[in-house]
């Protein structure tokens, strides 16, 4: 049996979409699992000090995107001083930070809450997500009765799964990029080449010109950053934050991702996502549960 805790339809303010230096979208898998972590912290420091919440799916029920791109345009407002001179020798109006509005579902498994302090543990969880917490950077307006549920059979998780419908689970798809890198491309064209639409004409014998687009690969494939890759040693470094631990610069990392309807997975691993630490290659990230690093 394992356990989860459902927090259906949260409702996110103004989350931070620039999940990377050169990606905008759906906010990074690190904000998810830091939310999810700072909410256990919070418990731990009240009457549940043995919670722990291991791994975290998370359901996308509708993103919007704060971007504007107007007919004729050939930037994005989000590029801010980039975008072309108008006629009148200003710059058109753009949007200082991404961010975006969201609506999403977060399943958390756990252990640490016993069945007779549920009840208890469910009333500080609602008041911690309304007033004590953000999520991506996003003030959280409002969300549905979170519920503690046993996966118990194939039954349970195809309840569970029913809960989170309509909506998309969002996936690692990293495998795809490892196997273009197998074939010689570097990691930016690896992602590229899975996210590109290649547009193709062909001329029929009655001489109509048909045209055809898609990608590389089926799905709603996605960049999505995961984790951060550290640059320089572990030191102490001028002015930083928490002086008893050692400091480093890090880069995001970022790979692919697909957003699936819940009823086609079939496994709760194939939808959580876990902390992973490597120190030797210096990577710090998130990854599902049924994923290794190679």
């Amino acid at each position: 049996m394992r356990k989860v805790l459902l927090i259906p339809h949260i409702n996110v303010h103004n989350a931070n979409a620039l999940s990377s230096p050169y990606t905008i979208g759906f906010p990074a898998m690190t904000a998810f699992l830091g939310c999810a972590h700072a909410l256990q912290r919070m418990l731990n420091h009240g009457n549940f000090k043995d919670a722990s919440f291991k791994s975290v799916a998370v359901v996308c029920h509708e993103i919007d995107l704060q971007t504007y791109k107007g007919l004729g345009d050939y930037v994005y407002s989000i590029v801010g001083t980039g975008n072309p001179l108008d006629k009148k020798g200003a710059r058109p109006a753009f949007i200082e930070e991404g961010r975006c509005h969201l609506d999403v579902s977060l399943v958390i498994e756990y252990e640490g809450i016993e069945k007779d302090d549920e009840d208890e543990a469910l009333e500080e969880i609602t008041t911690v997500l309304y007033a004590k917490i953000k999520l991506a950077g996003g003030d959280i307006l409002s969300f549905n009765i979170p519920e503690f549920i046993k996966i118990i059979d194939n039954k349970a998780f195809s309840r569970l799964t029913r809960k989170l419908m309509p909506g998309y689970v969002i996936t690692e798809r990293r495998e795809l990029m490892e196997k273009s890198m197998e074939d010689g491309l570097d990691a930016i064209d690896a992602m590229l080449d899975y996210l590109k639409v290649m547009h193709r004409s062909e001329k029929d014998s009655d001489g109509n010109v048909n045209w055809t687009s898609r990608r590389k690969t089926s799905g709603w494939i996605v960049p999505i950053a995961t984790g951060f890759h550290g640059i320089t040693d572990l030191r102490q470094a001028q002015n930083q934050r928490d002086s008893n631990t050692p400091h480093r610069f890090a880069e995001t990392i970022v790979t692919l991702g697909e957003f699936v309807m819940p009823y086609r997975i079939k496994n709760l691993d194939h939808m959580l996502w876990n902390y992973h630490t490597d120190l030797e290659n210096n990577l710090y990230i998130c990854q599902q549960n049924n994923r290794k690093i190679k």
